[in-house]
């Protein structure tokens, strides 16, 4: 008969190799506390909005809504409908759609000519692109406003109070740093892929339009988000061009709504929670391009 006897295995002990608190701090934890205070820093505006948009109390001032959330009641944004705000939301779409999609598609082919060929004036052409951006926009309205008078009385389309003029004012100033950003992506994209494409018998414009753009599309969206944000947003130069209140755009007219002696904050806190979804539905779309795009082009491979 066997006796079977069992030992204790002792595990070894394990010391914990924790960080001083004031050693983690200092490395890692102030950013934390950094960071806590930038979030509350950006929503608490965004807080405040909504919470003034939800009160049917607030008309002519915003006193109502210090309080948070004190009443909550979809009235302002019903009242919307009995205003031009949809007028001006569609504008503002039809308007950022049609700048975004041009900027791109004028940028994208100016950037692949600049990268791709070598042709007399290119260094030259590259920093008077520079240069302009130099200067300020608004040396520019006078000059807009004078041409635009002038040419809606041949082409009415294209004159004062037109959006398809509006629309050909921010493309004239699409090319510059939209240029730049997408030469520098343009650069990282391999010599190589054009050359093996022109032996199989690939033109320029296959090369251009099956090749490279799909290798493009992350420059491409940081491009067109901007552009549509900056033509979304755009007050002064859209004032100056468009007149009547059928073409205005939000921005135009939620000014107008502050900006005279009659105040309706109801209806621009109401319309500012709705004029920001499209912007934050196209950055959810397209935040997986956001960072490669900005970032793909400062290294050149």
């Amino acid at each position: 008969m066997t006796t079977q006897t069992t030992s204790k295995v002792e595990k070894p002990q394990v010391k914990e190799n924790r960080m001083p608190f004031g050693r983690w701090f200092a490395n890692i934890g102030f950013r934390h506390v950094v960071g806590i205070i930038a979030a509350i820093y950006a929503i608490f505006p965004i807080i405040y909005v909504i919470s003034a948009a939800l009160n049917p109390d607030i008309k002519t001032t915003l006193t109502g809504a210090n309080t948070l959330f004190s009443s909550i009641s979809v009235e302002n944004f019903t009242e919307l409908s009995d205003t031009m705000f949809w007028t001006w939301f569609g504008n503002t779409i039809v308007i950022g759609v049609a700048t975004s999609i041009g900027t791109v598609l004028m940028g994208a082919a100016a950037a692949y000519a600049f990268s791709r060929y070598r042709f007399s004036g290119r260094k030259f052409s590259l920093q008077a692109l520079l240069v302009v951006q130099m200067f300020p926009q608004l040396l520019t309205f006078v000059a807009i406003f004078l041409l635009l008078t002038t040419l809606g009385e041949i082409i009415p389309a294209l004159g004062i109070d037109s959006k398809l003029a509006l629309i050909a004012v921010y493309l004239g100033g699409a090319l510059g740093a939209n240029t730049f950003l997408m030469y520098g992506f343009f650069n990282s994209i391999p010599m190589e892929l054009d050359e093996a494409a022109k032996i199989d018998g690939a033109s320029h414009a296959q090369i251009y339009w099956t090749i490279i753009l799909p290798l493009v599309i992350p420059i491409l969206a940081v491009v067109g988000l901007l552009s549509f944000i900056a033509a979304f947003n755009d007050f002064v130069l859209a004032r100056t061009i468009l007149t009547s209140q059928e073409n205005w755009t939000l921005a135009i007219g939620m000014n107008i709504w502050v900006g005279g002696n009659d105040k309706n904050w109801d209806w621009f806190a109401s319309g500012a929670v709705i004029a920001a979804v499209p912007i934050l539905l196209l950055f959810l779309f397209l935040q997986k391009y956001i960072v490669a795009g900005l970032t793909g082009g400062a290294v050149k491979g």
